[in-house]
């Protein structure tokens, strides 16, 4: 017996021709097709890469890389003279060992301990530690003026990668635990050197999606499916970021930005395709149908959607920096497996749950409980709960053998008439009241988005570090020694061509010392070939303050080219304060460009899909209402430090990439919620050609998914701000908040209020663009039966 594909076989009604070519499914449903005809080898195939992503992981390991670098600014060429002329500034990993003495840093217990201590770790390969008590650490003045405070500033060799940085930490913090006594307090400061937690705020989020899952679908097979979906995706997604850390520059943080992006949206893809599957089968479809029908309309947005996401974060190429495009891959390679997970691997999955995905027994509701308190539990670091949690899982799986009533059936649920849930009815009391809805929400939004206008990109230091960290520690104990200048100081370096020039220094040094701003000046340091100098600049204010950063640009525009005036010296002032200054800069003039772009594309490909001017543009306008909104509340939260010690964090300046990541991430997940609801809008419109309740009736055939989708990714991003990384924070805020918002006041509130208002005109489009637009049909308006494999 031999097995004939579905695409050898005609399929629906013969064409005149009696080729049968005029029926021809379309590909998406053909994939559906395939996909769950041959469910096992799709099966297969997919853990088959899991298991290969997993084992390249294992044999090549990572390399993250965090450092960031604007071409041709005047950091960069510092670094390089340092780089040419020290052998230093290569790298921007960097650490030190600050420690305070009761009796003073010089007395002999202290000196002997730190000093042992302080030769352990020189020894670590790749690790030079410049010692307080040694000839250079007395020239950089790293004792404190009373004594009782000394800093080893630790430097990595130009091959050590970020990865073997949080080793080398690891072994650093494991030296100092031994050696720390009463009246001996020793922390370890610098990121490179911070110990790092893995994630686990992710479980939190499965957790509660368990949950909201069986609230929205009342069946644990169909919560079930799209878990497992996003699992998968997330899984192979962030292996694969960490293989692509061997060939690119990725930072750490990407692979968390990675889980937490490609667990929501591969929870919300699959949850649109489920649900749209269910509706098939309801409607008296068999399984097999339904899902082709589900894969050939809800899956066509899935692809729409998670494209425009993929392609939204690599247009942030054209910035032209290998951080940012490290960044924007790892996110782009996650959201596409997980697409491309939803169109072939959920319908395998559906294949082999078939009419059992309706069926809901009490012993599995159960069940599905106590998974989810366990795995609660694992995410929050509470053992109890687990234990509880699994215990009831186990306790019920062995009770339902014996105890009857556990192997029940749930009873369906009932399914009211559209125009009888209370979607719709919301709907027409907002269509009732639209101008001052639609004022209302827009006022709002914009008080809420508000705190943008001060926004201020820049990176932060230490101190915004739990205050429990050593990290943090370190930073406090500096600052209090030496001025929180210490914590990032300035780097004035310049060639040398004659030695009369080293006079010069002298007297630029001198008028540094009295510069406001300035704690003090250390220098000019000759290097070893005399063909260099360089001098050492402690601002009197932190590395992430404002006036830090004022203090740069003093120092490049007034300060130094008036203090070497005439000398032919060209100081540049650098180190790695001055270079995330001029790479916010970069990013900051090169933003506008970027978020135009995206706000093109989305105008365009909704317009396409709409056959409408007023609806893309509304849309942009929402989506930026939105976006806006999440802006302020990070800004409020994060730069302002409202309430920012509840999330073990401190304030300070905002990452400058993250607009930007926020931006096209936040972009490409309205456009999944934008296609759903305005489909079916349009769907209605054009069926009844009633416009006020075309709005009413598509808002309450997707109000509940949508309100299941937005309350899944709402939990798991608001999950990742529980993560130790003040980065990951900001993003699990940002994203919760804008999807917030996105999905209540804009979809609940606005989009009923300005359709209602513009009501025919919102399908307004010129009879010329209709002729020269092409046609996007993302949703598919036919669905052809795609025949059955057959035995031949």
């Amino acid at each position: 017996m031999s097995t004939i594909d579905c695409d050898e076989v005609a399929v629906g009604p013969p064409s005149s021709d009696g080729s049968g070519s005029d029926s021809t499914p379309s590909i998406w449903a053909r994939i559906g097709a395939f996909s769950f005809d041959r469910r096992r080898w799709v099966l297969a195939a997919w853990v088959a890469l899991l298991v290969a992503v997993g084992a390249g992981v294992g044999t090549l390991g990572t390399s993250t890389d965090s450092s960031f670098e604007s071409p041709d600014s005047e950091s960069a060429r510092g670094l390089q003279v340092l780089a040419d002329s020290f052998g230093a500034g290569n790298n921007f990993l960097s650490g030190s060992i600050v420690f305070r003495a009761a009796d003073g840093v010089d007395s002999p217990g202290a000196r002997d301990t730190m000093t042992d201590l302080l030769a352990e770790v020189d020894e670590i390969d790749g690790v030079t530690v410049t010692s307080p008590y040694s000839p250079a650490g007395e020239q950089q003045g790293l004792v404190s003026a009373d004594g009782t405070i000394a800093r080893a500033p630790i430097d990595f060799a130009a091959d050590i990668t970020e990865t073997e940085s949080a080793e080398i930490g690891v072994e650093v913090n494991e030296i100092v635990a031994d050696a720390r006594t009463d009246g001996l307090q020793i922390e370890v400061g610098g990121a490179a050197l911070a110990e790092f937690e893995p994630p686990e705020s992710e479980l939190i989020g499965v957790a509660f999606a368990v949950v909201i899952l069986i609230l929205s679908f009342g069946s644990v097979l169909a919560m079930g499916l799209p878990i497992g979906v996003a699992l998968f995706g997330v899984g192979i997604g962030v292996a694969t970021i960490q293989l692509l850390t061997n060939v690119m520059t990725i930072p750490e943080f990407a692979t968390s930005l990675g889980a937490m992006i490609g667990l929501g949206v591969g929870i919300d893809y699959a949850l649109f395709i489920v649900t749209r599957y269910r509706e098939g089968t309801r409607a008296g479809l068999d399984p097999r149908s339904a899902t082709v029908t589900a894969i050939d309309t809800a899956g066509r947005a899935v692809v729409f959607a998670g494209f425009t996401v993929v392609i939204s974060l690599l247009g942030m190429f054209v910035i032209g920096l290998s951080f940012i495009n490290g960044l924007a891959t790892g996110a782009a390679v996650t959201v596409a497996i997980t697409m491309v997970a939803s169109v072939t691997l959920l319908p395998a999955l559906i294949g082999f749950a078939g009419e059992r995905v309706e069926v809901t027994r009490y012993r599995g509701l159960i069940m599905a409980g106590g998974a989810a308190l366990a795995v609660l539990g694992v995410g929050i670091g509470v053992p109890i709960l687990s234990i509880v949690g699994l215990i009831v899982l186990v306790g019920t799986l062995l009770a339902s053998f014996v105890v009857k009533p556990l192997r029940r059936r749930l009873p369906p649920r009932e399914h009211p008439e559209l125009r009888d849930t209370w979607s719709y009815r919301w709907s027409r009391f907002v269509q009732r009241n639209p101008w001052p809805m639609a004022i209302g929400v827009t006022l709002f939004l914009l008080l809420v988005a508000s705190p943008v206008l001060g926004l201020r990109l820049g990176f932060g230091d230490e101190s915004t570090y739990s205050e429990e960290t050593t990290t943090r520690q370190a930073y406090e104990l500096a600052a209090d020694g030496f001025g929180a200048g210490s914590n990032g100081p300035l780097l004035l370096v310049t060639e040398l061509d004659d030695p009369a020039q080293a006079q010069t220094l002298v007297g630029l040094v001198e008028t540094l010392d009295g510069t406001d701003g300035v704690e003090r000046a250390l220098g000019p340091i000759p290097s070893e070939d005399l063909d260099a100098a360089q001098i050492i600049v402690i601002p009197t204010t932190g590395p992430q303050d404002e006036a830090t950063a004022e203090l740069v640009r003093e120092l490049r525009d007034e300060i130094v080219p008036t203090a070497t005036d005439g000398s032919g010296l060209d100081v540049l002032v650098t180190g790695s304060v001055a270079s995330s200054i001029d790479f916010s800069s970069y990013l900051s003039e090169r933003i506008p460009f970027f978020f135009a772009a995206v706000l093109t594309l989305s105008f365009l490909l909704l317009m396409m899909v709409f056959r409408s001017v007023l609806v893309p543009l509304k849309a942009v306008i929402m989506n930026l209402l939105s976006i806006g909104g999440a802006y302020g509340i990070v800004v409020m939260v994060f730069q302002w430090g409202w309430g920012v010690e509840l999330l073990g964090s401190g304030s300070g300046p905002i990452e400058p990439f993250l607009p930007m990541m926020l931006f096209a991430i936040v972009f490409g997940l309205s456009m999944d919620y934008e296609v759903f609801l305005l489909s079916r809008v349009k769907e209605e419109y054009d069926r009844s050609g009633d416009a006020a309740n075309s709005v009413a009736d598509g808002l309450a055939a997707t109000a509940r998914v949508i309100t299941a989708a937005a309350a899944i990714m709402v939990v798991v991003f608001g999950s990742f701000v529980l993560e130790d990384n003040r980065i990951i924070k900001m993003f699990g805020l940002g994203l919760a908040s804008a999807v917030f918002l996105d999905a209540t006041l804009v979809r609940m509130l606005l989009v009923p209020a300005t359709m209602e208002l513009l009501g025919e005109r919102n399908w307004w489009l010129p009879r010329w663009l209709d002729r020269v637009l092409p046609d996007l049909d993302v949703e598919g308006s036919t669905h052809e039966p795609v025949a059955q494999p057959v035995e031949a």
